[in-house]
């Protein structure tokens, strides 16, 4: 399926070489995203936070060459040159050419490092796609006459989409849906939406603390789990469980319902871990240190009134969301209570952020 709202037209100026460098914050969904059809089209809308210390920094260095009818890259993570990357680099280039004409132009050093550990459970692919789609749109931005900030930053949500569905979430913040849904003008399948309506002040100053329960790589892919969802006995309801709950979120967010919001962020992630569990292949993807530290939080939000909640992504380790009055008291709880649970008791603090930033 090609779109042609962003494919350029013939290209006005020439540029013989350059580097752009952008870093790019992961997300966490609060509404998971999980199945996806053809071309990154996620089959239920989502919305996540953005996060401001879990990032990946990309520089792209570009330098013409003759076009061969082939692309010319290499990669490097912290200096160490990575040819398992190639693959993955190699397929989103096939996906995005029709829309950056270029890249068979250009020889690129891509040089990429991330903020948190790799294969630690955070979503690298979604900063490190959106950081590369942002120093590819640069690249494009040379090469024609003008281009408004809103439509370059919409085409980098698309085309990181192509490399990494949830990294199109990745561009702004705080909040981003993706998916179409009927109550959110402007959403689109195609690219993230900074989120367009009220929000409560306080869900403006959100805590994000990672546990590490597992730093190991992931038991199964995004790809394969959201296979999975192809023929899964309850995707259907699933899919209209996340459009309802999108919808309510928009007035949880709204009105600054922290009982509301605690029920539904929990909820979304044990159904994603439900729909893993009840796929055909099955996996279960938590640790028994998940719920262990999932019942401590339940513990500890009983006895203390505290809005602490949980959330996952695909795999063992959690989310601990909380608002940032509650600070201190909820990290002296993770300190006390859940880092033994934590593989060499290592944790990542984050908070919640506003986007790329170019540097």
């Amino acid at each position: 399926m090609i779109v042609p709202d962003f494919i350029p037209q013939p290209y006005s100026k020439s540029i013989a070489k350059g580097s752009f460098t952008w870093s790019s914050p992961s997300n966490i969904a609060l509404v998971k995203y999980w199945g996806k059809k053809q071309d990154q089209i996620p089959e239920n809308p989502s919305i996540s936070f953005t996060l401001n210390n879990c990032k990946t920094t990309t520089t792209v260095h570009f330098s013409k060459k003759e076009n061969d009818g082939d692309y010319s890259f290499e990669v490097f993570l912290d200096g160490e040159k990575k040819d398992d990357f190639k693959p993955k680099i190699k397929t989103f280039f096939k996906r995005v050419e029709a829309y950056l004409p270029f890249l068979k132009d250009y020889h690129f050093k891509i040089e990429t490092e991330n903020t948190f550990p790799h294969s630690s459970g955070i979503a690298s692919s979604a900063s490190g796609m959106s950081a590369l789609a942002l120093c590819l749109m640069s690249i494009e931005k040379e090469l024609i006459e003008s281009v408004s900030e809103e439509n370059f930053i919409q085409k980098a949500s698309f085309l990181a989409r192509l490399g990494s569905g949830s990294a199109c979430r990745s561009l702004e913040g705080d909040l981003v849906v993706w998916g179409k849904h009927d109550k959110i003008k402007g959403s689109s399948d195609l690219f993230g939406l900074k989120y367009p309506y009220e929000v409560h002040q306080d869900f403006e100053n959100y805590e994000d603390t990672i546990l590490l329960v597992d730093k190991g790589e992931k038991q199964v892919s995004s790809t394969v789990g959201h296979n999975l969802m192809h023929g899964h006995p309850f995707a259907v309801e699933r899919f209209k469980q996340a459009n309802k709950n999108l919808s309510e979120m928009i007035a949880i967010l709204k009105e600054g319902n922290l009982d509301g919001f605690i029920a539904l962020v929990e909820s979304e992630a044990l159904t994603l871990h439900s729909m893993m569990m009840t796929s055909m292949p099955y996996f279960i993807l938590m640790k028994p240190n998940t719920l262990e530290i999932i019942n401590k939080i339940w513990a500890y939000r009983k006895s203390s009134d505290s809005k602490v909640c949980f959330t996952l992504d695909a795999g063992a380790n959690v989310h601990v969301l909380y608002p940032a009055r509650e600070k201190d008291a909820v990290l002296e709880f993770i300190k006390d209570e859940l880092v033994a649970y934590c593989q060499n008791g290592q944790y990542i603090n984050d908070i919640i952020g506003f986007g790329a930033k170019q540097s």
